[in-house]
């Protein structure tokens, strides 16, 4: 449904990362931290290196975990966009794909709360990429 597909590591020469959304704690949903853990292989990967997705629009995107002294790994996530160095970002595709990147976890998370919620939840908030 969501068409994000987890990647290997991303060619870097002649890219630029631009910073497009912070999740500064993910540990109130332990779910989320399972889900980052077993989709990157953070129990053995660590901090050494951001986990990769492709996204709808052919973008592809670092997710760079955060960890912190005292709290379980990874305790926060960054998501950038990675782009030709001098290209400007196109706020409209990247918000479509991190509405992708949404339901991707939540798919991937499972439990109690579904895809149709956060899309309800989009369409109650006007967020543009939840009715597309």
């Amino acid at each position: 449904m969501s068409r994000v597909e987890v990647s290997k590591q991303a060619e870097l020469f002649g890219k630029r990362r631009a910073l497009v959304l912070v999740e500064d704690r993910i540990g109130h949903y332990p779910e989320f931290r399972d889900f980052f853990g077993r989709t990157f292989d953070l129990g053995r990967r660590g901090l050494a290196e951001p986990g990769y997705v492709s996204a709808p629009s052919g973008l592809t995107y670092a997710l760079v975990f955060i960890g912190r002294s005292g709290e379980p790994f990874p305790d926060g996530v960054e998501i950038h966009a990675l782009l030709p160095e001098l290209e400007p970002l196109d706020d409209e595709l990247v918000d479509r794909d991190l509405w992708a990147i949404l339901c991707w976890m939540i798919e991937g998370v499972g439990g109690d709360w579904k895809v149709a919620d956060l899309l309800a939840t989009g369409r109650l908030l006007r967020i543009p990429a939840a009715s597309a």
